[in-house]
């Protein structure tokens, strides 16, 4: 009875992963944008390691650019831009 429910809720459009996504955009990203920064200031700010933290921060902002692409929903017209850069 229960394959039968689910299959009756994926079919009217009731069941999604909407729900999940938005809560794991208002709640994990800030909370691991939170630890990576308080990682950051401990790892490099009590050593004066500056040059370190930056590195690691460049890294930081990649990844972070890309969730950002994944979750906009615009990676695909960055990908059919770069490829007409090459195509023309």
């Amino acid at each position: 009875m229960t394959t039968m429910t689910l299959a009756t809720l994926a079919q009217s459009g009731e069941l999604g992963t909407t729900g999940v996504r938005a809560w794991l955009i208002d709640n994990i990203i800030p909370l691991v944008l939170l630890a990576v920064a308080l990682l950051l200031l401990w790892l490099g700010g009590g050593k004066g390691d500056n040059a370190g933290v930056m590195r690691r921060l460049a890294g930081v902002v990649v990844a972070l650019a890309i969730i950002g692409l994944a979750v906009s929903g615009l990676g695909v017209d960055v990908g059919e831009w770069i490829a007409g850069l090459f195509t023309g």
